[in-house]
């Protein structure tokens, strides 16, 4: 009669147990651990190759943990940006190829378009973010954006080092000055990212730049808008 007790008493918790495991993982948004892939591992050759230019640039980063999230948002060889000369605001994890272009983006195009149209120096870059688990334009449904992947980034403003600040919202239609510097670093994106969307593309653009690596899905080309 005992061990009939200790057996059904054993059987209790284990119920009560993956009860509890069910009920976890039947959150909405909660952060789930990404399974081990070989094609997704920080030691694939293309992010070894990617991880090695930045830190031939002097790019200084560090490496994030693989996560996965409800909804297919997943967080996959991913970097967070420490220093690459210009401090920018609001970056979170991004895929390396991402961060690689946009420091280059950072190096070569702000930097030389503002002394060249401002007559100044961006001393630092703001951004609304780089991950956000959300579809296409925050939709409801459709597509997920490339946020969910942290393959993308929001670009708003530049803060120049006499204190002016040239925001895309004010910027694209401002004086002559800023409308010719945001152009030129919108024309400079369309070079270096896959998607490219500014002010002159819809409403939800009109305060910030998209960046992000992905490429047009009919043709494999760049979506410069």
């Amino acid at each position: 009669m005992l061990y009939e007790d200790m057996m059904g008493w054993e059987t209790f918790k284990r119920c009560i147990l993956v009860g509890s495991v069910l009920l976890l993982s039947s959150c909405g948004g909660r952060e789930k651990p990404e399974a081990p892939r070989s094609s997704q591992s920080l030691s694939s050759e293309t992010v070894r190759k990617c991880m090695a230019g930045l830190k031939a640039k002097s790019v200084r980063f560090s490496g994030l943990p693989n996560k996965s999230f409800d909804g297919g948002c997943r967080t996959i060889n991913t970097i967070k940006l420490m220093d690459f000369g210009t401090p920018t605001t609001n970056l979170g994890a991004m895929t390396c190829p991402l961060a690689d272009n946009f420091t280059d983006w950072a190096r070569f195009a702000v930097g030389p378009a503002a002394k060249m149209y401002l007559k100044g120096e961006v001393v630092r870059i703001e951004t609304m973010g780089t991950f956000n688990c959300r579809n296409v334009n925050g939709a409801r449904s459709g597509r997920l954006s490339e946020h969910a992947f942290a393959n993308a980034v929001d670009v708003s403003a530049f803060i120049l080092r006499d204190g002016r600040r040239v925001s895309v919202l004010d910027g694209w239609r401002g004086s002559s000055a800023e409308q010719a510097f945001l152009r030129r670093l919108h024309q400079s994106a369309c070079k270096r990212f896959g998607t490219v969307l500014g002010p002159d593309y819809n409403a939800a653009h009109a305060n910030h730049f998209h960046f992000d690596m992905a490429k047009s899905m009919t043709n494999g080309t760049s979506f410069c808008r």
